[in-house]
């Protein structure tokens, strides 16, 4: 991410310091992750010190430090999941994308998560792709889910 378009979102909220995690927040939606040296520009148009900055973006779960897929998987593992099937799921989209829970492929096409529930328990066992849930899932259809987002 280039220091013009960190600079225009720092902008937006006018330099406030107040505004750090909506900052971030933004950085990271347009670049999937935060590196390093957007976390040093916040920094510097801040005018907040290094480590805050980098406190928050590694305390709340919603940061990424480590690049991130274009494709944010995660699979519910709950009960309710759990029981029909999860595992099962889980294994497919491993195959699928060769990488592991909190892993993310070398492509940075998908980014694969774990989570204990999605609150759609009556549709278990489910799978959330970029937000948009896809519940009933068995291992062949999982695989055309996935294929979707290529």
């Amino acid at each position: 991410m280039d220091k013009d378009s960190i600079d225009r979102i720092v902008d937006k909220y006018h330099g406030e310091a107040s505004y750090l995690i909506q900052i971030l927040l933004e950085i990271q939606s347009e670049n999937n992750w935060l590196p390093k040296e957007a976390l040093k520009r916040v920094s510097d148009k801040l005018d907040v010190p290094l480590t805050r900055v980098q406190h928050i973006a590694t305390f709340y779960k919603a940061f990424s430090v480590v690049p991130k897929g274009r494709h944010k998987v995660h699979i519910c593992v709950g009960t309710a999941c759990h029981v029909r099937g999860a595992s099962r799921i889980l294994d497919t989209v491993e195959e699928a994308t060769g990488i592991k829970p909190g892993e993310t492929d070398l492509e940075l096409k998908y980014s694969l998560e774990t989570v204990n529930c999605l609150g759609c328990c009556a549709l278990g066992p489910v799978m959330e792709i970029d937000g948009k849930v896809h519940g009933k899932m068995a291992p062949g259809k999982t695989s055309d889910v996935l294929k979707n987002y290529e």
